[in-house]
């Protein structure tokens, strides 16, 4: 049954929503102005140190002294140490000397200041005499998506234009592995593991997902009684407190104090892994290419890491392409989801809403016209949403349909148009050639 729109649709909301929204456009045009006049403003204070620099040999010290002199004049009417204003002076020359095409394209309201962010970060692993050739490309890709969805792209970019191969750099990178303890206050402090993002990411999931059935099972165990079941008749923590005193209890004491299989080697939480999804492209698998695989929704990972987890575990999903023709070569899980359910979280990578970046395998698959009013379930009238946006195509005036090739056009509460293109596919899928008479079917 179809339920009903909760959002307001009446002529008196649309037109205040629609004046709050010119409203808030033009805002952020004269807050771009604003911004991008601070950042020349910044970036001209710290040029005019650097010229106060009269000999080659008194260069350092009179610019670092002529440095903290503006800083600290610029501190005393912003309001801010001199060491923030020097901070901030450092990266506005950055911005505004290194990558100007971004700046005028800011500027111009092509993109936004989240994106002139990503690419600044992203084009920071580059020699800058690369800068000018990375900023085209990424100017570019940023106008057809938000900063959250580009960075991941900008930063595989980034790496693939490198020097020098991203295997060699992770190994090197790699090395600096660690633990650190940083004290907090209250008797609080932060542990912080820095390991490669491949590791980092299993770790996380596998906590989201033992706190996420600690929390969903608790009734059941209290209802059971016992030590345990007392104990989850009084947790009222939430899923971020459960992961960190997860954590805590794996470390300290091998296994968590509310896992009922502790002393097995079945049951809900000791059956838990963690499942990433990796996009390797078929040069990577065999060696030929030492470039960046894609931690799908994440960043990139080494090329080395990416081959172990295609050809040595029954617990990642993999997707195995050629991407000289494009064409998919294999696509498998080990968990074994149907056909149709691989082919759309190759299809659409992430929720299918405008912005929104949670990964496919995070998300529900949605009938784009609902199942309940007739609509097939199909590949052509099916996309991937987060739970957020799912449930805002079901109980607000959002509105969307599927046109050719996975393209979702959303049509907000006041008629405007959002169309969302399937994502620049890390795999193409080709329907297989018919079969010429006499010879043998492909396998």
């Amino acid at each position: 049954m179809a339920k009903t729109r909760e959002t307001p649709d009446g002529e008196a909301y649309l037109a205040t929503l629609a004046g709050l929204v010119a409203d808030v456009g033009e805002v952020a045009r004269e807050m771009a102005r604003v911004q991008i006049r601070e950042l020349r403003v910044l970036a001209a204070a710290g040029r005019l140190a650097e010229e106060q620099a009269v000999s080659k040999n008194a260069k350092v010290k009179l610019h670092d002294m002529a440095l903290r002199s503006i800083a600290a004049e610029f501190g005393g009417v912003l309001r801010a140490t001199d060491r923030t204003v020097q901070r901030r002076m450092g990266e506005a020359r950055t911005i505004i000397e290194g990558f100007p095409a971004a700046v005028t394209a800011w500027e111009s309201g092509r993109i936004v200041r989240g994106h002139v962010t990503a690419i600044v970060d992203a084009a920071a692993v580059l020699p800058a005499e690369m800068w000018a050739e990375f900023e085209a490309v990424a100017i570019e890709r940023c106008e057809e998506e938000t900063p959250n969805r580009v960075r991941g792209e900008l930063e595989t970019l980034a790496h693939r234009m490198h020097p020098r191969s991203f295997a060699e750099r992770h190994e090197e990178a790699a090395a600096s592995r660690c633990v650190r303890l940083v004290p907090g206050r209250d008797g609080m402090s932060d542990l912080i593991a820095t390991l490669p993002t491949v590791i980092a990411e299993g770790i996380h999931d596998r906590l989201t997902q033992q706190a996420r059935a600690i929390v969903d099972t608790r009734d059941e165990r209290a209802a059971g009684g016992g030590e345990n079941g007392a104990v989850a008749a009084t947790d009222a923590r939430t899923t971020d407190q459960v992961r960190a005193d997860v954590l805590a209890d794996l470390l300290l004491a091998g296994t968590p104090a509310l896992d009922d299989t502790r002393d097995t080697s079945a049951g809900p939480l000791g059956a838990i892994r963690a499942r990433v999804q990796v996009l390797v492209p078929a040069a990577t698998l065999t060696g030929s290419d030492d470039g960046p695989c894609d931690l799908s929704g994440r960043s990139p990972i080494d090329p080395a890491t990416a081959r172990t987890l295609a050809g040595d575990t029954t617990i990642w999903e993999r997707l195995f392409h050629d991407p000289t023709t494009g064409v998919t070569v294999a696509t498998d899980s080990y968990r074994v989801p149907s056909g149709m359910r691989r082919f759309l979280q190759a299809r659409d990578q992430h929720c299918r809403f405008p912005g929104c970046r949670v990964a496919a395998i995070r998300c529900e698959v949605d009938h784009t016209h609902d199942h309940a009013l007739g609509g097939a379930t199909e590949l052509s009238n099916l996309a991937h949403l987060c739970q957020r946006h799912h449930s805002m195509k079901q109980f607000t005036a959002w509105r969307v349909r599927q046109l050719k090739g996975g393209v979702l056009e959303w049509t907000s509460p006041l008629g405007r148009t959002y169309r969302e293109d399937a994502p620049t596919p890390a795999v193409a899928f080709t329907p297989a050639a018919p079969p010429v008479a006499g010879e043998p079917a492909p396998f």
